[in-house]
Protein backbone atom coordinates (compact mmCIF):
# COMPACT_ATOMS: atom_id res chain seq x y z
CA UNK A 1 0.00 0.00 0.00
CA UNK A 2 2.87 2.15 0.71
CA UNK A 3 4.55 1.93 -2.56
CA UNK A 4 1.12 2.58 -4.09
CA UNK A 5 0.80 5.41 -2.46
CA UNK A 6 3.95 6.39 -2.81
CA UNK A 7 3.48 6.09 -7.02
CA UNK A 8 0.30 7.50 -6.52
CA UNK A 9 1.98 10.74 -4.85
CA UNK A 10 4.56 10.87 -7.79
CA UNK A 11 1.67 10.87 -10.34
CA UNK A 12 0.46 14.01 -8.99
CA UNK A 13 3.65 15.82 -8.64
CA UNK A 14 4.11 14.62 -12.62
CA UNK A 15 0.50 15.76 -13.85
CA UNK A 16 1.64 18.81 -12.32
CA UNK A 17 5.11 19.79 -14.13
CA UNK A 18 2.83 18.76 -17.20
CA UNK A 19 0.41 21.19 -16.65
CA UNK A 20 2.66 23.75 -16.06
CA UNK A 21 4.49 23.12 -19.53
CA UNK A 22 1.46 22.80 -21.31
CA UNK A 23 -11.84 -25.77 -25.09
CA UNK A 24 -14.07 -24.84 -22.56
CA UNK A 25 -16.71 -25.04 -20.40
CA UNK A 26 -20.18 -22.72 -20.56
CA UNK A 27 -21.19 -22.26 -16.95
CA UNK A 28 -25.20 -21.84 -16.14
CA UNK A 29 -25.75 -19.65 -13.56
CA UNK A 30 -29.34 -18.64 -12.34
CA UNK A 31 -30.79 -15.56 -14.32
CA UNK A 32 -31.36 -12.37 -12.52
CA UNK A 33 -34.69 -13.29 -11.38
CA UNK A 34 -33.08 -16.50 -9.90
CA UNK A 35 -34.47 -19.17 -12.60
CA UNK A 36 -32.90 -20.81 -14.61
CA UNK A 37 -31.40 -18.77 -17.68
CA UNK A 38 -33.25 -19.00 -21.35
CA UNK A 39 -32.46 -20.86 -23.90
CA UNK A 40 -30.80 -18.11 -26.17
CA UNK A 41 -28.46 -17.04 -23.35
CA UNK A 42 -27.27 -20.93 -22.97
CA UNK A 43 -27.02 -20.85 -26.44
CA UNK A 44 -24.73 -18.04 -26.81
CA UNK A 45 -22.44 -19.46 -24.27
CA UNK A 46 -21.79 -22.72 -25.93
CA UNK A 47 -21.70 -21.25 -29.04
CA UNK A 48 -18.34 -18.83 -27.55
CA UNK A 49 -16.48 -21.72 -26.24
CA UNK A 50 -16.84 -23.86 -29.59
CA UNK A 51 -15.61 -20.75 -31.39
CA UNK A 52 -13.20 -21.28 -33.84
CA UNK A 53 -9.59 -20.75 -31.86
CA UNK A 54 -6.85 -18.25 -33.87
CA UNK A 55 -3.43 -19.09 -33.47
CA UNK A 56 -4.39 -21.42 -30.21
CA UNK A 57 -6.43 -18.70 -28.46
CA UNK A 58 -10.18 -19.66 -27.51
CA UNK A 59 -12.94 -18.90 -24.88
CA UNK A 60 -11.83 -20.78 -22.04
CA UNK A 61 -15.15 -20.43 -20.37
CA UNK A 62 -18.50 -18.76 -20.57
CA UNK A 63 -20.53 -17.96 -17.48
CA UNK A 64 -23.72 -17.05 -17.63
CA UNK A 65 -24.62 -13.92 -15.15
CA UNK A 66 -28.20 -13.39 -16.06
CA UNK A 67 -30.42 -13.32 -19.10
CA UNK A 68 -28.43 -10.80 -20.72
CA UNK A 69 -24.86 -10.74 -19.43
CA UNK A 70 -22.02 -13.43 -19.57
CA UNK A 71 -18.78 -13.26 -18.07
CA UNK A 72 -15.68 -14.36 -20.27
CA UNK A 73 -12.31 -15.99 -19.72
CA UNK A 74 -10.22 -15.99 -22.87
CA UNK A 75 -6.88 -17.01 -23.40
CA UNK A 76 -4.36 -15.13 -25.00
CA UNK A 77 -1.86 -17.22 -26.94
CA UNK A 78 0.02 -13.84 -27.32
CA UNK A 79 0.44 -12.97 -23.74
CA UNK A 80 0.25 -17.07 -22.15
CA UNK A 81 -2.34 -15.97 -20.09
CA UNK A 82 -6.30 -15.73 -20.37
CA UNK A 83 -8.24 -12.44 -19.95
CA UNK A 84 -11.38 -11.59 -18.57
CA UNK A 85 -14.52 -10.00 -20.20
CA UNK A 86 -18.06 -8.67 -19.97
CA UNK A 87 -20.19 -9.08 -22.15
CA UNK A 88 -23.76 -7.69 -22.45
CA UNK A 89 -25.85 -9.17 -25.19
CA UNK A 90 -28.06 -7.16 -27.13
CA UNK A 91 -32.21 -7.65 -26.27
CA UNK A 92 -33.37 -8.77 -29.44
CA UNK A 93 -30.81 -11.10 -30.55
CA UNK A 94 -33.03 -12.00 -33.61
CA UNK A 95 -30.38 -11.18 -35.83
CA UNK A 96 -26.83 -10.49 -36.12
CA UNK A 97 -25.61 -7.59 -34.38
CA UNK A 98 -22.68 -4.86 -34.22
CA UNK A 99 -20.14 -5.23 -31.11
CA UNK A 100 -19.02 -1.90 -28.90
CA UNK A 101 -16.06 -2.26 -27.01
CA UNK A 102 -16.27 -0.48 -24.15
CA UNK A 103 -12.28 0.21 -22.20
CA UNK A 104 -11.69 1.45 -18.72
CA UNK A 105 -8.92 3.49 -17.99
CA UNK A 106 -5.69 2.84 -16.19
CA UNK A 107 -6.66 0.57 -13.66
CA UNK A 108 -7.97 -1.92 -16.22
CA UNK A 109 -11.35 -2.65 -14.35
CA UNK A 110 -9.54 -3.96 -11.38
CA UNK A 111 -10.12 -1.18 -8.82
CA UNK A 112 -13.45 0.89 -8.26
CA UNK A 113 -12.51 3.35 -10.97
CA UNK A 114 -14.58 1.64 -13.85
CA UNK A 115 -17.29 2.18 -15.91
CA UNK A 116 -19.46 -0.36 -14.06
CA UNK A 117 -18.71 0.58 -10.71
CA UNK A 118 -18.72 4.48 -11.03
CA UNK A 119 -21.54 4.54 -13.34
CA UNK A 120 -23.32 1.62 -14.08
CA UNK A 121 -26.44 3.35 -15.71
CA UNK A 122 -24.47 3.59 -19.01
CA UNK A 123 -24.71 -0.39 -19.46
CA UNK A 124 -28.77 0.28 -19.08
CA UNK A 125 -28.88 2.93 -21.55
CA UNK A 126 -26.55 0.34 -24.37
CA UNK A 127 -28.83 -2.16 -23.00
CA UNK A 128 -31.59 -0.58 -24.87
CA UNK A 129 -29.68 -0.25 -27.72
CA UNK A 130 -29.09 -3.21 -30.20
CA UNK A 131 -25.95 -3.79 -30.02
CA UNK A 132 -23.19 -6.31 -28.35
CA UNK A 133 -21.25 -4.29 -25.35
CA UNK A 134 -17.70 -6.11 -24.76
CA UNK A 135 -15.99 -4.69 -21.66
CA UNK A 136 -12.63 -6.34 -20.86
CA UNK A 137 -10.72 -6.46 -17.62
CA UNK A 138 -6.90 -6.40 -17.49
CA UNK A 139 -3.72 -4.30 -19.26
CA UNK A 140 -3.26 -2.65 -15.87
CA UNK A 141 -1.83 0.75 -17.05
CA UNK A 142 -0.19 -1.20 -20.30
CA UNK A 143 -1.64 1.68 -23.08
CA UNK A 144 -3.05 -2.01 -24.61
CA UNK A 145 0.13 -1.86 -26.84
CA UNK A 146 2.48 -4.40 -27.77
CA UNK A 147 5.10 -3.68 -25.81
CA UNK A 148 8.92 -3.88 -26.72
CA UNK A 149 10.15 -5.55 -23.70
CA UNK A 150 8.72 -8.17 -20.46
CA UNK A 151 8.24 -5.64 -17.84
CA UNK A 152 9.20 -6.84 -14.37
CA UNK A 153 5.86 -5.18 -12.94
CA UNK A 154 3.55 -5.34 -15.84
CA UNK A 155 4.46 -8.59 -17.33
CA UNK A 156 4.08 -9.43 -20.82
CA UNK A 157 1.72 -6.81 -22.79
CA UNK A 158 0.55 -7.96 -26.27
CA UNK A 159 -2.27 -6.20 -25.88
CA UNK A 160 -2.89 -4.68 -29.38
CA UNK A 161 -2.31 -8.18 -31.00
CA UNK A 162 -5.26 -9.60 -28.89
CA UNK A 163 -7.56 -6.90 -29.48
CA UNK A 164 -6.73 -6.67 -33.54
CA UNK A 165 -6.30 -10.31 -34.35
CA UNK A 166 -7.51 -12.93 -31.18
CA UNK A 167 -10.39 -11.46 -29.83
CA UNK A 168 -12.46 -10.19 -32.48
CA UNK A 169 -12.64 -13.12 -34.19
CA UNK A 170 -13.72 -15.17 -31.53
CA UNK A 171 -16.55 -12.44 -30.51
CA UNK A 172 -17.79 -12.53 -34.53
CA UNK A 173 -18.18 -16.37 -33.84
CA UNK A 174 -19.60 -16.70 -30.77
CA UNK A 175 -22.18 -13.90 -30.54
CA UNK A 176 -22.99 -14.26 -34.07
CA UNK A 177 -22.41 -10.76 -34.97
CA UNK A 178 -22.40 -8.90 -38.13
CA UNK A 179 -18.97 -7.99 -37.93
CA UNK A 180 -19.10 -4.24 -37.44
CA UNK A 181 -17.19 -2.90 -34.90
CA UNK A 182 -16.81 0.28 -32.35
CA UNK A 183 -14.37 1.42 -29.92
CA UNK A 184 -15.18 3.83 -26.84
CA UNK A 185 -12.48 4.09 -24.59
CA UNK A 186 -11.48 6.54 -21.20
CA UNK A 187 -8.33 8.20 -20.12
CA UNK A 188 -4.94 6.21 -20.19
CA UNK A 189 -7.92 4.05 -22.97
CA UNK A 190 -8.21 6.52 -25.20
CA UNK A 191 -4.83 6.49 -27.33
CA UNK A 192 -5.29 3.22 -27.83
CA UNK A 193 -8.74 3.23 -29.18
CA UNK A 194 -6.99 4.92 -31.83
CA UNK A 195 -4.04 2.98 -32.29
CA UNK A 196 -5.90 -0.15 -32.34
CA UNK A 197 -8.05 1.46 -35.03
CA UNK A 198 -4.82 2.32 -36.74
CA UNK A 199 -3.49 -1.18 -36.79
CA UNK A 200 -5.88 -2.83 -38.50
CA UNK A 201 -8.28 -1.06 -40.91
CA UNK A 202 -11.66 -1.71 -40.93
CA UNK A 203 -11.39 -3.34 -37.57
CA UNK A 204 -13.59 -0.36 -36.08
CA UNK A 205 -16.02 1.87 -37.89
CA UNK A 206 -16.30 3.87 -35.15
CA UNK A 207 -14.31 5.22 -32.35
CA UNK A 208 -14.91 7.66 -29.02
CA UNK A 209 -12.70 9.03 -26.58
CA UNK A 210 -13.40 10.45 -23.75
CA UNK A 211 -10.09 12.74 -21.62
CA UNK A 212 -7.08 11.02 -22.92
CA UNK A 213 -3.86 12.31 -24.11
CA UNK A 214 -3.90 10.81 -27.53
CA UNK A 215 -0.44 11.59 -28.64
CA UNK A 216 2.52 9.84 -27.35
CA UNK A 217 5.47 11.47 -29.01
CA UNK A 218 5.95 15.04 -28.01
CA UNK A 219 7.17 15.94 -24.74
CA UNK A 220 4.42 16.57 -22.68
CA UNK A 221 2.38 13.26 -24.41
CA UNK A 222 4.93 11.12 -23.85
CA UNK A 223 5.91 12.82 -20.10
CA UNK A 224 2.05 11.69 -19.65
CA UNK A 225 2.61 8.49 -20.90
CA UNK A 226 5.36 7.81 -18.64
CA UNK A 227 3.61 8.82 -15.36
CA UNK A 228 0.50 6.93 -16.23
CA UNK A 229 2.58 3.47 -16.76
CA UNK A 230 4.58 4.59 -14.06
CA UNK A 231 1.68 4.93 -11.83
CA UNK A 232 1.02 1.33 -11.23
CA UNK A 233 4.73 0.38 -11.14
CA UNK A 234 5.85 0.04 -15.20
CA UNK A 235 8.63 1.02 -16.56
CA UNK A 236 7.74 3.09 -20.17
CA UNK A 237 11.08 2.38 -21.44
CA UNK A 238 9.65 -1.20 -22.06
CA UNK A 239 6.68 -0.17 -23.96
CA UNK A 240 7.92 1.89 -26.48
CA UNK A 241 12.00 2.34 -25.57
CA UNK A 242 14.23 5.21 -24.62
CA UNK A 243 12.52 8.90 -25.39
CA UNK A 244 14.10 9.08 -28.83
CA UNK A 245 12.90 5.02 -29.96
CA UNK A 246 10.46 5.43 -33.13
CA UNK A 247 8.29 3.12 -31.26
CA UNK A 248 6.92 6.58 -29.43
CA UNK A 249 5.84 8.56 -32.99
CA UNK A 250 5.14 5.16 -34.18
CA UNK A 251 2.06 4.40 -32.11
CA UNK A 252 1.16 8.63 -31.77
CA UNK A 253 -1.88 8.98 -33.11
CA UNK A 254 -2.23 12.49 -33.66
CA UNK A 255 1.48 11.61 -36.44
CA UNK A 256 -1.17 9.45 -38.02
CA UNK A 257 -4.32 10.97 -37.94
CA UNK A 258 -4.81 11.23 -41.61
CA UNK A 259 -5.34 7.41 -41.33
CA UNK A 260 -8.41 7.80 -39.47
CA UNK A 261 -10.39 8.94 -41.92
CA UNK A 262 -13.35 7.87 -43.20
CA UNK A 263 -13.90 6.56 -39.46
CA UNK A 264 -16.91 8.42 -37.45
CA UNK A 265 -14.66 9.60 -34.72
CA UNK A 266 -15.87 11.78 -31.15
CA UNK A 267 -13.23 13.37 -29.32
CA UNK A 268 -14.23 15.14 -25.90
CA UNK A 269 -12.22 16.62 -22.66
CA UNK A 270 -12.16 19.03 -20.34
CA UNK A 271 -10.05 21.75 -18.72
CA UNK A 272 -9.29 20.93 -15.65
CA UNK A 273 -11.29 23.74 -13.71
CA UNK A 274 -13.96 22.94 -11.85
CA UNK A 275 -17.24 21.90 -13.21
CA UNK A 276 -20.70 20.71 -12.18
CA UNK A 277 -19.53 17.33 -10.39
CA UNK A 278 -16.82 18.83 -8.74
CA UNK A 279 -18.01 19.76 -4.92
CA UNK A 280 -17.00 18.85 -1.31
CA UNK A 281 -18.18 14.90 -0.77
CA UNK A 282 -20.08 14.99 -4.43
CA UNK A 283 -20.62 11.61 -5.72
CA UNK A 284 -17.27 11.45 -7.88
CA UNK A 285 -15.51 13.33 -5.81
CA UNK A 286 -13.21 9.90 -4.04
CA UNK A 287 -11.83 11.52 -1.18
CA UNK A 288 -14.18 13.09 1.89
CA UNK A 289 -14.32 16.43 2.87
CA UNK A 290 -12.32 19.71 1.98
CA UNK A 291 -8.84 18.28 2.06
CA UNK A 292 -9.92 15.52 -0.24
CA UNK A 293 -11.81 17.94 -2.40
CA UNK A 294 -8.18 19.84 -2.47
CA UNK A 295 -6.68 16.51 -3.36
CA UNK A 296 -9.22 15.64 -6.26
CA UNK A 297 -8.78 19.18 -7.63
CA UNK A 298 -4.74 19.12 -7.43
CA UNK A 299 -5.05 15.52 -9.12
CA UNK A 300 -8.36 14.65 -10.85
CA UNK A 301 -7.95 18.76 -12.45
CA UNK A 302 -4.47 18.33 -13.54
CA UNK A 303 -5.10 14.96 -15.23
CA UNK A 304 -7.92 16.65 -17.25
CA UNK A 305 -5.74 19.71 -17.98
CA UNK A 306 -3.02 17.53 -19.67
CA UNK A 307 -5.65 15.53 -21.40
CA UNK A 308 -7.67 18.39 -22.68
CA UNK A 309 -4.45 19.69 -24.41
CA UNK A 310 -3.72 16.66 -26.16
CA UNK A 311 -7.05 16.29 -27.12
CA UNK A 312 -7.19 20.14 -28.60
CA UNK A 313 -4.12 19.40 -30.24
CA UNK A 314 -5.77 16.51 -32.59
CA UNK A 315 -9.15 18.07 -32.85
CA UNK A 316 -7.43 21.26 -34.74
CA UNK A 317 -5.05 18.29 -36.98
CA UNK A 318 -8.07 16.67 -38.10
CA UNK A 319 -9.76 19.91 -38.85
CA UNK A 320 -6.51 21.32 -41.02
CA UNK A 321 -6.66 17.56 -42.73
CA UNK A 322 -10.45 17.69 -43.60
CA UNK A 323 -11.34 15.32 -41.55
CA UNK A 324 -14.54 14.96 -39.98
CA UNK A 325 -15.14 14.50 -36.08
CA UNK A 326 -17.72 15.54 -33.30
CA UNK A 327 -15.81 17.15 -30.73
CA UNK A 328 -16.78 18.34 -27.12
CA UNK A 329 -14.58 20.52 -25.31
CA UNK A 330 -16.44 21.75 -21.82
CA UNK A 331 -15.58 24.82 -20.82
CA UNK A 332 -15.49 23.61 -17.81
CA UNK A 333 -14.80 19.33 -15.92
CA UNK A 334 -12.13 17.62 -14.20
CA UNK A 335 -11.42 13.75 -14.67
CA UNK A 336 -14.77 12.76 -13.28
CA UNK A 337 -16.81 9.69 -14.37
CA UNK A 338 -19.91 11.93 -13.91
CA UNK A 339 -18.21 13.80 -16.93
CA UNK A 340 -16.85 10.29 -18.78
CA UNK A 341 -20.62 9.17 -18.38
CA UNK A 342 -22.38 11.94 -20.17
CA UNK A 343 -19.67 12.41 -22.84
CA UNK A 344 -20.55 8.71 -23.64
CA UNK A 345 -24.18 9.11 -23.88
CA UNK A 346 -23.34 12.20 -26.03
CA UNK A 347 -20.93 10.00 -28.42
CA UNK A 348 -23.85 7.66 -29.18
CA UNK A 349 -25.23 9.23 -32.09
CA UNK A 350 -21.26 9.10 -33.54
CA UNK A 351 -21.13 5.41 -32.78
CA UNK A 352 -24.38 4.23 -33.80
CA UNK A 353 -23.36 6.09 -37.00
CA UNK A 354 -20.30 3.76 -37.53
CA UNK A 355 -22.50 0.85 -36.13
CA UNK A 356 -25.44 1.37 -38.88
CA UNK A 357 -28.05 1.74 -35.85
CA UNK A 358 -30.80 4.18 -34.67
CA UNK A 359 -28.64 7.00 -33.24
Amino acid sequence: MAVRNRLRNAVVVGCLAIAAAVPGTAGAAPDAAGGAPDAAIADTAAQLTAATTVDASKVVSADIVDGRNLSLEVYSAAMDKTVHLDVLRPGDTSKPRPTLYLFNGTDAGYGVKNWKTQVPEVFDFLGAKDVNVVVPTGGLASYYTDWRALDPQLGLNKWKTFFTEELPPLIDAGLRTNGRNAIAAVSMSATPALNLALAKPGLFRAAATYSGCVQTSDPIGQAFARIVVASEGGDADNMYGPSDDPMWADNDPYLHAERLRGMELYLSAGNGLPGQYDVVDGKYVIFPGALGFMVHMIYDGTIEAATGYCTRNLAAKLTELGIPATVDLPANGTHSWGVFRDELLKSWPVLAKGLDLPA
